[in-house]
């Protein structure tokens, strides 16, 4: 077990080294890669409340997935960001629906959308690995979160580039069922 320290700067190094190694893809296509990839391999069980987000900058774009995903029945939530160390709380969403700006540049439903409480959930990412490690923001919303929801089914989100061979984690780091990618599905400890 590392020291909370250590664990801090190697999360912070690996967090500039994945900025970096996203740069130059395309959000969209590979968006619309792994969206084809998912809902092929992995695709959710009918009736599944999907949380989903609405990608800021150059995060892979994950938008044709929810569109997809509510054309074939599944209600749609996002993420409303509380006060910091709080997890997230999650809003009903279908395309056409107006956002709001939230902080740190995100975008999520209206106070006045349905509460929603999500059995799968679609999180993003900086790195993974194929243990289902991941590195996030360093916020510690989507960790906050998974742990409220025990029973929830976690797919990470990102570009192929984002894999790493280990990422730093700690005990309160919450782990993915799987990672999807422009590339394919990676199940967690599973070995190609």
């Amino acid at each position: 077990m590392l020291c909370p320290v250590l664990l801090a700067d190697l999360k912070a190094e690996a967090r500039k080294a994945a900025l970096a190694r996203r740069l130059g893809q395309d959000p969209l296509a590979c968006g619309q890669a792994l969206a084809a990839h998912l809902l092929r391999d992995m695709p959710p069980p009918p009736g599944a409340v999907v949380a989903g987000f609405w990608p800021m900058g150059p995060e892979i774009d994950i938008r044709p997935l929810l569109h997809a995903l509510h054309g074939r029945g599944h209600r749609i939530a996002l993420p409303v960001t509380p006060k910091r160390g709080l997890p997230l709380h999650f809003r009903a969403w279908s395309p056409g629906d107006a956002l709001a700006r939230g902080p740190m540049g995100t975008s999520q439903p209206g106070p006045d959308a349905a509460p929603l409480v999500p059995d799968w959930l679609l999180v993003p990412l900086l790195a993974f690995d194929r243990a289902g490690r991941r590195l996030g923001y360093g916020g510690g919303y989507y960790d906050r979160t998974l742990a409220a929801l025990p029973g929830a089914t976690a797919i990470g989100t990102a570009f192929a580039a984002q894999e790493v061979d280990e990422v730093p984690a700690g005990p309160e780091d919450a782990p993915l069922t799987a990672i999807v990618t422009e590339r394919g599905v990676t199940r967690a400890g599973v070995a190609d």
